[in-house]
């Protein structure tokens, strides 16, 4: 089992920038992490992922605005937010997908508010 929870949702303007955090009850080295986001009437959607290897991906909306990161150490992983849009509205959850020996290992957590007004 890994828990993960999700912190820094939050308010902000448009235009601003957040950093979420994804810290994991165990290592994360074996696994393919991953931002998602579910909006007010709409479907989860992919933000970022980064792959146990470093490897990054973005969902076409926020390319060039969002980062993804992971500290293995921390076993945090990490989405910094800029230019914030009031469409990126919405719950953002962390996922782990479990890798090699651990292939099959799906885990959620229970997501963090971020709402982009003015």
């Amino acid at each position: 089992q890994v828990q993960l929870v999700e912190s820094g949702g939050g308010l902000v303007q448009p235009g601003g920038s957040l950093t979420l955090s994804c810290t994991a009850s165990r290592s994360i080295f074996s696994f393919n992490m991953g931002w998602y986001r579910r909006a007010p009437g709409k479907e989860r959607e992919l933000v970022a992922t980064i792959t146990s290897g470093g490897t990054t991906n973005y969902a076409d909306p926020v390319k060039g605005r969002f980062t993804i990161s992971k500290d293995n150490a921390k076993i945090t992983v990490y989405l910094q937010m800029n230019s914030l849009k009031p469409e990126d509205t919405a719950v953002y959850y962390c996922n782990a997908d479990g890798v090699g020996a651990y292939y099959g290992m799906y885990f959620w957590g229970k997501g963090t508010l971020v709402t982009v007004s003015s």
